[in-house]
């Protein structure tokens, strides 16, 4: 970003330039926008030269897993991918592993666990109904806690809040008190916590916007923001514009793609309506430490989507 004192010393010096030079402004305006360009490109390039390699949230992948777990993470290492981010499948947290067994099978391919999925655990039975011994923020988080630091991750995240965990702001002033304990609890074993979005935090509820109330009462410094850039397109809203406003806040991003129809569905990173480069250009300012490509139902093989999306996405970061 142009230096502000650099901007006025540059925007001063074409004033006077206009006054005592006649004829000579177009040159100097010229070179003045040159500059400008020069310094934007400059810290662009920057931005670009410290992102994290690829990562995926291995949802995307979820019934290869169930399938065949050793084999579909070594095809997803062969592709490029290096971050991961898991979410509990079949059998459970860590794919049925002890957290650091997992972490450790995962490095064995040259690829790191960043962050993993945990749900708030109120919902209603016929919503999720999840063994009794599956941990939730609720109902075992100081256990999830604990195993995330076991395995070396970096962020524990809440994926979802069900219909029924989100009718009231009440609610919602209950996940965001329990937000900042897990942050709390999180920053005490040596990683973040964060919340991971859909579309429903943007429409307003009782006359507020549920987004904004996470983002105002939770701590900044004990609950981040995992923005998924697909979800927060859809419901209206700019993620540059959230990034600009809350700076520094979301250091984590799903990036999935919007196809060009009336639905607006999923579809591969770069095949769809999103322009990712204006947005991976404000990582900076987001904060951003880690993205991961999500695509939450694809046409077919899962890997071929993943395959797609890596390859448009690299083009896109360069």
């Amino acid at each position: 970003m142009l230096n502000r004192r650099h901007f006025f010393k540059t925007t001063g010096a074409l004033a006077l330039g206009s006054l005592l030079l006649p004829g000579c402004t177009s040159s100097v305006t010229n070179q003045a926008e040159a500059d400008t360009e020069g310094a934007v490109a400059d810290s662009t390039a920057e931005a670009y030269k410290n992102l994290a390699a690829p990562g995926l949230q291995l949802y995307t992948v979820r019934t290869l897993l169930d399938k065949d777990l050793e084999g579909t993470l070594q095809q997803i290492a062969a592709l490029g991918y290096v971050n991961m981010e898991s979410a509990a499948g079949s059998k459970g947290h860590y794919y049925g592993m002890q957290p650091k067994e997992f972490a450790s099978l995962l490095e064995g391919m040259g690829m790191k666990l960043r962050s993993s999925h945990v749900l708030l655990g109120t919902q209603l039975p016929e919503e999720a109904p999840l063994p009794p011994e599956f941990l939730t923020l609720t109902n075992g988080m100081q256990q999830l806690v604990d195993m995330a630091a076991e395995s070396g991750q970096n962020y524990l995240t809440c994926a979802y809040m069900f219909p029924s965990e989100h009718k009231t702001i009440d609610q919602y002033k209950r996940a965001i008190e329990l937000f900042n304990k897990t942050g709390e609890a999180c920053k005490k074993a040596g990683l973040g916590f964060a919340y991971h979005n859909h579309d429903f935090e943007f429409e307003t509820l009782e006359g507020q916007r549920p987004y904004d109330l996470i983002l105002a009462d939770t701590d900044k410094d004990l609950v981040k923001m995992e923005l998924d850039l697909y979800w927060a397109t859809k419901s209206g809203n700019d993620p540059v514009a959230l990034f600009e406003k809350h700076p520094g806040r979301f250091p984590m991003w799903h990036v999935k793609d919007m196809d060009n129809t009336e639905k607006k569905f999923f579809t591969e990173v770069g095949n769809g309506t999103i322009d990712f480069k204006r947005i991976f250009d404000k990582a900076q300012v987001a904060g951003l430490e880690y993205y991961f490509v999500e695509q939450d139902q694809t046409p077919g093989n899962p890997m071929d989507s993943i395959t797609t999306s890596y390859t448009n996405l690299t083009k896109i970061i360069g």
